[in-house]
């Protein structure tokens, strides 16, 4: 007799995960290992078969990235008053955060892990983050390339102790590393005197970030508890953090390996089947060919970060021209749906200059260095194959980025910062905005000298009560820039043409003035992106533009309205319009 063929969710989640097995641990019991992973992501059985190319976002989705600890009021956890700031001034603006590791670390402002299931006490606990997750959507890193020499296992490892032992990654001296590419200058391997004799843990990042081994099978069946502790406190968005450089090989560059695109997609499949409108971010900050790679054919991430914006955003205003950023964006693919970007110009990390590579040439990017050293930035560098360094990253406040030009600095700050984000709000994809590009903090150069790190320049501790004062404050800066990224932010959510994957095309208007057309799905909609980026007036035909002469047209930012259709537009310095048949206005 025939048995039935089990047709559930079930039964499709079990067989994709085995397939993932199949291509990464050939050598396994697939079907076994496969059983074990889903008994711990969904151990009473339920569990539901995602839609594909379902869109889990729209327009209104905007993410605020944070440290756990960037507002701080004595006597009270940082998470209570994220969670009040949050409440009390970003309730109408933002529907996700993004709170940067909060859990135990060592180093690297929590990028090193100690234990993945506690969240820093110095911080709050996971009441605080279940709060959080309750009235936003919450996206947490998981940082699984690497965990904390002082961690439990990194400590048995040194012990020659199970499990431990077997969950770092180890080369030889004697091995070709020729050909590994990694953002740092210090050594790869770091030798480990255990009991079996010396051991050579490999460190793509630090000697105290430690790579972890996902060679072996056993190790991912840890991290796999780790995302469902996540799942169950209410994380919405994965984070992958530093995922491309998951999988090693010796003998190879070691960076997005055949073996790493899989485990992203085991990680997607593991993850969607219990909790259909989770989402997968990697964050591989790499260029832009490589980093497109990580869509897969719509079944690895949701969203990428679009790690070339930064750079190139940065530049044009700089040097008062687009021309780089529109030859970029007319390469970009639209994202399928299921997919999407995620836009950004300001991280807790830095201006990444790997992503401009083949984009800008090398004159480019030393020019840009230059300028940004003199508003105030350090600068990161990496190691080549042949010995030498390169700048990989600048490390500055996008505020203190906007001071000028290479012709230096001059009165147009505030209103250039304003245009870069106008920028960014209107592009296909979900924007993230860094939570000191919304109270435009500065440098903070005192950071730096009190860490030794570049990277502590953008990622300033502010005293709440005296945040509040500044906010409160119309003529403060601070003030001036919450309300005006805010401003962009409640018109942006409003307009289905805004929507992550609505249509969008690049408009030719010369080099000085950046432009493009976004179109919602349902094409009731239509609004031309137009920017100056130059601190001198220039001059747009409305003729050049192709308005549709039976509707009328707004600006959404101003709320001018434009029925001369062969006027011109004059766009002040670093103005920006969002032009838009009126009845779409609202």
């Amino acid at each position: 007799m025939i048995e039935p063929v089990e047709h559930s969710a079930i039964s499709e989640y079990r067989f994709l995960v085995e397939n993932h097995l199949r291509v990464i641990y050939p050598e396994i019991d697939h079907s076994a290992f496969a059983q074990t992973l889903i008994d711990i992501m969904a151990p009473d059985g339920n569990c539901q078969t995602p839609e594909t190319h379902q869109n889990h976002w729209d327009q209104r989705d905007t993410v605020m990235i944070t440290y756990g600890d960037s507002l701080l009021t004595e006597g009270q956890p940082p998470l209570e008053t994220l969670l009040q700031f949050s409440e009390s001034f970003l309730k109408e603006t933002i529907n996700s955060i993004h709170i940067l590791p909060f859990f135990p670390f060592s180093s690297d402002d929590g990028f090193s892990i100690i234990d993945y299931g506690q969240v820093n006490p110095k911080l709050g606990n996971w009441d605080h983050i279940n709060a959080i997750a309750d009235e936003f959507r919450l996206m947490s890193d998981l940082v699984i390339n690497h965990c904390s020499s002082q961690s439990e296992w990194f400590q048995q490892f040194k012990r020659g102790e199970s499990p431990g032992k077997d969950y770092f990654f180890c080369g030889s001296p004697d091995d070709d590393l020729s050909e590994v590419v990694r953002p740092r200058t210090n050594s790869l391997l770091q030798r480990i005197d255990t009991p079996e004799g010396p051991r050579y843990a490999w460190c793509t990042f630090s000697f105290d970030q430690v790579d972890l081994n996902f060679a072996n099978p056993h190790l991912l069946q840890e991290i796999v508890k780790v995302v469902k502790l996540y799942l169950d406190h209410g994380v919405q968005i994965f984070r992958l953090d530093a995922v491309a450089f998951l999988w090693k090989t010796v003998g190879t560059n070691c960076l997005s390996l055949p073996e790493t695109h899989e485990l992203v997609r085991l990680f997607r499949t593991l993850i969607q089947f219990v909790s259909p409108h989770a989402m997968i971010i990697t964050e591989t900050n790499i260029p832009n060919r490589e980093n497109l790679a990580y869509f897969g054919n719509s079944n690895e991430a949701h969203a990428i970060y679009n790690f070339s914006l930064p750079p190139l955003l940065v530049n044009a205003l700089l040097c008062g021209s687009c021309q780089h950023l529109k030859t970029w964006m007319m390469s970009m693919p639209p994202a399928l749906h299921g997919t999407t970007y995620l836009n950004f110009i300001a991280s807790h990390d830095g201006i990444g200059l790997r992503p401009a590579e083949g984009l800008m040439d090398e004159d480019e990017i030393n020019n840009m260095v230059s300028m940004m050293e003199q508003f105030g930035a350090r600068i990161s560098m990496r190691s080549l194959p042949d010995g030498g360094m390169r700048p990989y990253e600048i490390n500055i406040s996008l505020f203190d980025a906007m001071r000028g030009t290479l012709d230096g600095e001059d009165e147009w700050q505030i209103e250039r910062f304003f245009c870069a984000h106008a920028i960014m709000f209107a592009l296909e994809g979900i924007p993230a905005v860094y939570i000191h590009s919304f109270l435009g903090t500065r440098n903070d150069q005192v950071a730096v000298e009190q860490t030794g790190q570049n990277r502590s320049i953008n990622r300033h501790r502010w005293d709440y009560d005296q945040l509040q004062t500044q906010l409160a404050n119309e003529k403060s800066t601070h003030a001036r820039v919450f309300k005006g990224i805010c401003h962009l932010l409640k018109v942006r959510r409003r307009q289905p043409a805004f929507h992550p994957n609505a249509t969008q095309f690049t408009l030719h208007l010369g080099n000085s003035v950046f432009a493009f057309w976004r179109q919602s799905m349902d094409r009731q909609q239509s609004i031309f992106a137009i920017n100056n980026v130059t601190n001198q007036e220039q001059i747009v035909p409305l003729s050049e533009i192709n308005l549709i002469g039976t509707d009328s047209w707004v600006d959404l930012i101003s709320g001018e309205l434009y029925t001369n259709l062969r006027g011109d537009l004059v766009l002040k310095p670093y103005q920006v319009i969002w032009l838009t048949n009126l009845l779409q206005q609202t």
